[in-house]
């Protein structure tokens, strides 16, 4: 059995910089035609000067893959020159609440106190990714921030955007009631809860930020992928750390998937009898969301053993060293 994807795309991809882009950076290209690159850098990127740095930077570390970056900048006070001057090089600009994640220190504290950056981002169409979760209790985060997702979408119906990697039932409603939020979702977050985490023995290899919820949140995320909803995108945000950074008792925040983020997906969608939408999700909504037109490329997967490899260099993926039972056979 074998099925064929056409320029899937991944559209949330943290390829940090220094020696982990070299490390990461071509095992996205490998299998993915394009995908949206995260700003969250020490120093952010966030100026015109940084962004064309680190655009370089990563088309050097892809090398000859046929990879499209779409790179985004840190949301900041801009002035409408510097947005204008930075649009022909992002996809968009993404909005970091102040300390909600890996290198966000320097995000947005008052998400509300930003409405002028937001009415000059609706008026030159420059889509808005959001990282939305509040300072509450860590279940209760995303859910608390989806009433800021609400005024945001009804003071700015032009202003497309994007909820970041969501985990709750409340976020995929959401997706129903305003016509401009879509969503990007983790395959991780499809496949588990809260309890893989931390039910039994800690397992630092599956903690990430937006932590892992719930069975129904992760049933309600599932259902909308499977369908799939026509708002609803692949974004890995795979998000690598060096094996000391995880397994140390300040565990860093991440999962990194990104070389087998195609197999698993095609073992989940299979398993669900949905093989047929998986090209929806893994390329053609963000293809029309966004109206991109990354590289074409084929990729042929095949239903046959994989042993996910321990490690990556220094970095340990999403169930190391378990079977799946599908793989990437080649991509032209």
């Amino acid at each position: 059995m074998e099925l064929l994807l056409r320029s899937p795309l991944d559209m949330h991809i943290h390829f940090r910089q220094d020696a982990m882009l070299d490390v990461v950076a071509p095992l996205s290209a490998a299998h993915f035609a394009g995908g949206v690159i995260m700003p969250n850098l020490i120093p952010p990127v966030d100026s015109l000067d940084r962004l064309l740095w680190y655009t370089n930077e990563v088309r050097r570390a892809v090398g000859t893959h046929r990879f499209d970056p779409y790179m985004t900048l840190f949301f900041r006070d801009y002035t409408r020159e510097e947005l204008v001057a930075a649009k022909p090089h992002i996809i968009g600009i993404k909005l970091y609440p102040a300390g909600a994640t890996t290198n966000s220190d320097g995000g947005v504290k008052e998400v509300l106190s930003m409405k002028h950056v937001f009415a000059m981002m609706e008026e030159l169409d420059i889509p808005l990714l959001v990282h939305g979760e509040t300072h509450g209790f860590v279940l209760d985060r995303e859910r608390e921030f989806c009433e800021v997702y609400r005024t945001l979408a009804t003071a700015f119906p032009r202003l497309r955007i994007t909820m970041e990697h969501i985990t709750t039932e409340a976020a995929v409603s959401l997706l129903d009631e305003f016509e401009n939020l879509r969503a990007t979702v983790t395959p991780h977050h499809l496949l588990i809860t809260l309890d893989d985490v931390a039910g039994g023995m800690l397992n630092p290899h599956l903690f990430c930020k937006p932590i892992a919820k719930r069975p129904e949140d992760r049933d309600a995320l599932l259902a909308a992928a499977l369908r799939p909803h026509p708002r609803l995108m692949m974004g890995s945000d795979s998000a690598p750390h060096p094996i000391d950074k995880k397994e140390s008792a300040g565990c860093a925040a991440g999962i990194f998937t990104a070389p087998i983020i195609l197999p698993l997906l095609a073992e989940l969608f299979e398993k669900h009898d949905a093989l047929v939408n998986l090209q929806a999700f893994v390329s053609d909504h963000a293809r029309l969301l966004y109206n991109v037109e990354p590289p074409t490329t084929t990729v042929r997967l095949v239903k046959e053993s994989m042993i996910i490899p321990e490690q990556y260099e220094s970095v340990v993926p999403m169930w190391a060293g378990r079977t799946i039972s599908w793989r990437v056979a080649e991509v032209s």
